[in-house]
């Protein structure tokens, strides 16, 4: 820490040293976890399909097609509470309008 009414010494030059070519570094397993992989997005939308919705997906989906803010933040406290965070819920929300307006489409 520097003494009052002095200033703090900086660093003059940024390229001092021994120069060096940088390595590429290899990827590392821990990269690729949570990549959703083919297999497991078909296999989990065979379920979805043959499964359907759980009671609080359906009851987010009929606040979502209500369409007013007030359901909209009412679906997000209903996502929230079922799984358990704020981000998760938003998560849940925004999948769950997706899938509305596929079924809008079909």
């Amino acid at each position: 820490m520097a003494k009052p009414g002095k200033a703090a010494k900086k660093a003059k030059q940024l390229t001092k040293g021994h120069v060096v070519t940088k390595l590429e570094k290899k990827a590392r397993p821990s990269n690729r976890k949570g990549k959703l992989s083919k297999r497991t997005e078909t296999v989990r939308s065979v379920i979805r399909d043959v499964t359907g919705f759980a009671p609080y997906e359906r009851k987010i989906l009929e606040l979502l097609q209500a369409g007013s803010s007030k359901d909209e933040k009412k679906a997000l406290k209903v996502a929230k509470r079922r799984v358990g965070t704020h981000r998760r819920g938003m998560r849940k929300r925004e999948y769950m309008r997706g899938v509305m307006q596929r079924l809008r489409h079909k």
